[in-house]
């Protein structure tokens, strides 16, 4: 069976209710999408991996890619899917270490999703839509902002993927600002605040 993006998006949605949940996937997603585009791979393929990479963690946080792997195989996922997933979670829960440049990609841009998040919301109009890489970059070597992103993580999956750390931020930044609105980071929270 190979999943469409709606069948993925069901799968999460029935195991996760938490809207920060929701929009890290969706953010892992858009992001994913826009480096596959990047790399002239597969955009559906590789954002139907970053929807679901996080599957088990709302219900099953202390057994993290454990349950996905068998969620998705419960629901016939093909195995390079299930792979790939589970391969963001290396050093931390899993031993598969990430291989393909899926693979590579999704491991760093994981973590580097939130720090993306977060330097968008301390920014004055908690947008994402007028932030470079620069504003996440800024904040990178303070380690009480964000405390637990793990930094070494996204440099090690940006030294896998054989790219500069401010080009892996810009393309995440860019492949985030295509779904601003649902993440809520389009301005609307400044606009809130006054």
């Amino acid at each position: 069976m190979m999943p469409t993006r709606d069948q993925a998006y069901q799968l999460l949605l029935q195991y996760n209710q938490t809207p920060g949940l929701i929009k890290h996937a969706l953010a892992v997603e858009a992001t994913m999408r826009h480096f596959a585009q990047h790399f002239n791979q597969d955009p559906e393929i590789w954002g139907i991996i970053g929807l679901i990479h996080d599957l088990d963690y709302e219900k099953y946080p202390d057994i993290h890619c454990q349950m996905t792997e068998k969620i998705l195989q419960e629901n016939g996922w093909p195995e390079d899917y299930i792979r790939a997933a589970l391969s963001h979670g290396w050093g931390i829960c899993t031993d598969l270490k990430p291989e393909s440049l899926l693979e590579k990609t999704l491991f760093t841009i994981d973590e580097l999703t939130g720090l993306v998040t977060t330097s968008a919301l301390v920014r004055p109009t908690k947008s994402i839509l007028d932030m470079k890489a620069k504003s996440v970059k800024s904040k990178w070597a303070d380690k009480r902002f964000a405390a637990k992103i793990d930094r070494s993580i996204i440099e090690k999956g940006a030294v896998m993927m054989g790219m500069e750390l401010t080009q892996v931020i810009e393309l995440t930044i860019e492949g985030m600002a295509k779904i601003a609105d649902q993440l809520e980071l389009d301005g609307r929270l400044a606009t809130n605040q006054n």
